[in-house]
């Protein structure tokens, strides 16, 4: 999908769509009953690293190694995720017994790649990893991907079922995981509880050298009172742990390729990703995981050294922001590109005379919790009945979302997932607070 140039300074563009022709699907195995996390883990975290490949109409998944990571910071009873967001599912299944024993949605930046027109000429492949409790007894990891909207549609689905595409057996009796190797120093900055309970979020440096911890700490300290100048997280602060890694790179600065900048940083981190100047991202997601590992952490959102306006947020994968940037927006595209990175909340915002989508299309409802075709609005009760006109956030049940003036709908007009200047519209609140509910179980 496309990042737009068209708003500078009133929104950032987020592109989480699969766009794919597919095999016939087939449903995933689902958990029969609760699960104990005891009677199949242990409280630290195993994670499987692999390359994501293929083309605009072939995915592949080529498995790298497995590796173990000293902290579990996720619900021990949210263990299976019903939420059904996201273009990809990770399941691990107990292998004695067929189960469902953890799984969890994502997106991933190479999704976004294959909608670039690069993807219909050359393949390419990028670093990736999921993580889950470690086992306790053998289980096979499994990753599903959704069915692309366009093949959705041709079969009349209102849907985008998911396919089986890659699994792994894990071994409990393997001697090749590897251990993990601490490297980093970490900083507690806002602790509330029990990493089991709350939120937690790592911040990672990119781009600040050896003598620039400092401005890294105040960078942190700007985003943790931005963060929570925002609902719900003001009403939540005591759900929220917020820690930081203190990872120098060799050289200051973040990487502008149109402006052949070039810097020598940790996770590789450039503007300009898919030709997008506000859109900061890196295609080496493993280079990320490997420095978020040395904390507990449900989330990674990487401050980067850099005061010019961008980000970017992929759901379940990562996000990151400018750690100062000179408009004073900051506080805004953190809060926004969370909530694209926590629950997979798609961009309410239009490319004036765009009417095209991979993404959206009539006919297939997206699985956005704040974004609907009028498909199958049970699946959006927002979207049943129009609301009086708010005084903030104006007409219930807008037209245009998800880049498209027309086809797509908002739950409300204006909406920090919209435009910077306000905050989370009752739907998107609501879809939030929900989803937080559900890590803090």
């Amino acid at each position: 999908m496309k990042k737009s140039a068209i708003l500078p300074l009133l929104v950032l563009t987020l592109a989480v769509a699969g766009c794919k022709s597919a095999p016939e699907a087939t449903p995933t195995p689902r958990a029969a009953e609760p699960i104990s996390f005891d009677d199949y883990f242990y409280d630290k975290t195993m994670r499987l690293d692999f390359y994501h490949c293929g083309d605009s109409l072939n995915e592949m998944y080529f498995f790298d190694e497995l590796k173990q990571e000293p902290y579990f910071a996720g619900s021990h009873v949210s263990l299976t995720d019903s939420f059904n967001y996201g273009t990809q599912r990770f399941v691990l299944v107990d292998e004695a017994s067929g189960k469902e024993i953890y799984s969890y949605h994502y997106c991933t930046l190479w999704d976004e790649w294959r909608c670039e027109p690069e993807a219909s000429s050359v393949p390419t492949g990028m670093p990736e990893s999921v993580v889950f409790p470690y086992p306790k007894h053998n289980a096979v990891a499994q990753i599903w991907s959704r069915l692309s909207v366009t093949e959705t549609k041709k079969r009349g689905l209102k849907h985008q079922p998911w396919e089986k595409k890659f699994e792994y057996p894990i071994r409990t009796d393997n001697p090749f995981v590897r251990a993990f190797s601490p490297v980093y120093e970490v900083q507690d900055l806002h602790v509330a509880g029990a990493t089991q309970h709350c939120l937690d979020i790592v911040l990672l440096p990119e781009g600040y050298t050896e003598n620039e911890k400092d401005r890294f700490l105040d960078d942190c300290r700007l985003f943790i009172s931005e963060f929570f100048r925002f609902e719900p997280w003001t009403s939540n602060q005591n759900r929220v742990n917020i820690r930081m890694v203190w990872a120098p790179s060799k050289e200051s600065g973040v990487s502008i390729p149109s402006e052949n900048k070039w810097f020598a940083t940790n996770m590789k981190i450039a503007y300009d990703t898919f030709n997008s100047n506000r859109y900061q991202m890196t295609r080496d997601f493993q280079a990320v995981r490997d420095i978020a590992g040395h904390a507990p952490y449900d989330y990674i959102y990487v401050l980067t050294n850099s005061d010019k306006y961008g980000g970017g947020g992929i759901y379940n994968f990562y996000g990151i922001g400018a750690g100062h940037d000179r408009f004073g927006s900051s506080g805004a595209v953190h809060v926004h590109e969370f909530g694209h990175q926590m629950l997979g909340l798609g961009d309410e915002y239009v490319e004036i005379g765009n009417n095209i989508s991979e993404q959206y299309q009539p006919g297939v409802e997206p699985y956005e919790a704040n974004l609907t075709t009028l498909t199958d609005i049970s699946s959006k009760p927002w979207a049943k009945e129009k609301a009086e006109p708010d005084s903030i956030f104006g007409e219930s049940l807008a037209e245009g979302g998800g880049y498209l003036e027309h086809g797509v709908w908002r739950p409300y007009e204006n909406c920090l997932m919209r435009a910077l200047a306000y905050p989370f519209c009752p739907t998107c609140l609501k879809a939030v607070t929900d989803y937080l509910e559900y890590i803090c179980r």
